[in-house]
């Protein structure tokens, strides 16, 4: 007889049999959106708006809203969801930390939102803030907890000081290895200065070894741009693209698993990446045409990258393509400058220092540049581990 297998559970199932004990007697507010549901696909908000012992009088959304209907960078206005007449508040535009006045109707906040474990990701630093916000308010916090897609693998740049955005507001790499409840003992642990009174739910039945397909659902997306478990694999790498003139995809089908632009030749571009011969990837030539963003309109060549084993390094492989583009249309390719009110660079935003750029474009290996991080890996490794709830 085969051995029974348990399906993991998430916070929101655990809190659930819990009866919502954390929240009995208590006006709650919810920081979330879609992408936090169960394992049945019921959404967090509407288990908590429904349940008959949970008094949900307020929903706080970060980028792309509560509702998660909103592009990326556009700024979200506060208001009513007209189906519970419950007030809604942005916490992307004008400010990404609650005021007081938007706390002042809650007794606990409750924070459910599905993050991909890599830095350039506003959920997580958005959500930093609002615990900022209930510590200086004396406000509790409930952390549902939820599996990092990624897993437990750390790579990528430290981030510098000097260089904290809402892409990446403390030092941790660009794929911490965390899930969102460790992420978040981790911060009010060392970087808020009034620590809150914080709970993290953790899933059940879950092990730094669980993969995403373990918990038997499929994939929700969790922005616009991050349709499916192929996209967020890709992103730790591909997000990089986002800093220059190249397509990353963007108004086509395939976000962050395309590159390409007008003057790129895609069979020339995926003959130049293959023969590189990194681990688990193929680049096949690619043309598109985007309805949005970059290139809107406009014919582009280049290359979609295909995973095609466990070992995919994507960090490593979309520096790479970064590097053969610079190598091979130099007088075409740019650094994007930078956005209005800030002084930084978005491609050194991202990355977390303004050194690599140089390091791209003067040929040095791209393995030598992730060479050099390691010794702040293994610091982040030490750092963290006291944060750390699973296995």
């Amino acid at each position: 007889m085969g051995r029974l297998l348990t399906i993991p559970q998430v916070g929101i199932q655990v809190l659930r049999q819990e009866k919502f004990y954390p929240l009995q007697d208590k006006r709650v507010g919810l920081f979330t959106n879609p992408s936090a549901v169960d394992n049945w696909m019921r959404t967090t908000y509407d288990i908590l708006s429904e349940a008959e012992s949970v008094n949900l009088v307020a929903l706080y959304g970060a980028e792309h809203g509560a509702f998660g209907t909103i592009q990326d960078g556009e700024h979200i206005t506060s208001g009513v969801d007209e189906r519970t007449g419950i007030p809604v508040y942005s916490l992307y535009g004008k400010r990404y930390r609650p005021t007081a006045e938007m706390l002042a109707d809650i007794d606990v906040m409750v924070c459910d939102i599905q993050d991909i474990g890599v830095r350039y990701y506003t959920y997580q630093w958005t959500m930093t803030h609002v615990i900022d916000a209930c510590g200086g308010f004396g406000i509790h916090v409930v952390v549902l907890d939820r599996p990092n897609p990624l897993g437990d693998t750390v790579a990528g740049a430290p981030l510098d000081e000097g260089f904290s955005s809402l892409v990446g507001r403390f030092n941790v790499p660009i794929q911490h290895g965390m899930t969102i409840g460790e992420m978040m003992r981790m911060h009010n642990g060392l970087w808020n200065p009034i620590p809150a009174e914080l709970h993290v739910i953790p899933c059940n039945d879950y092990g730094r070894a669980t993969r995403w397909e373990d918990f038997e659902r499929s994939f929700v997306p969790t922005s616009p741009n991050m349709p499916n478990l192929t996209t967020v694999k890709q992103y730790p790498g591909a997000c990089l693209i986002e800093g220059t003139n190249l397509s990353e995809g963007r108004g086509t089908t395939l976000p962050f698993e395309i590159v390409g632009a007008p003057f790129i030749d895609g069979h020339h571009l995926a003959q130049a990446l293959n023969a590189l011969h990194l681990l688990d990837v193929r680049f096949r030539p690619h043309g598109f045409t985007p309805v949005a963003r970059k290139f809107a309109g406009q014919t582009c060549e280049g290359v979609q990258v295909h995973i095609t084993g466990a070992k995919f390094q994507p960090i490593k492989t979309w520096l790479c393509v970064i590097q053969t583009i610079i190598q091979h249309y130099r007088d075409d390719f740019a650094w994007l400058p930078p956005y209005e009110n800030s002084n930084l660079l978005p491609f050194d935003r991202l990355i977390g220092n303004d050194d690599v750029r140089g390091l791209l474009e003067n040929g040095v290996p791209v393995q030598d540049i992730i060479d050099a991080w390691d010794a702040d890996i293994e610091a982040f490794l030490d750092r963290r581990q006291r944060y750390l709830l699973y296995p």
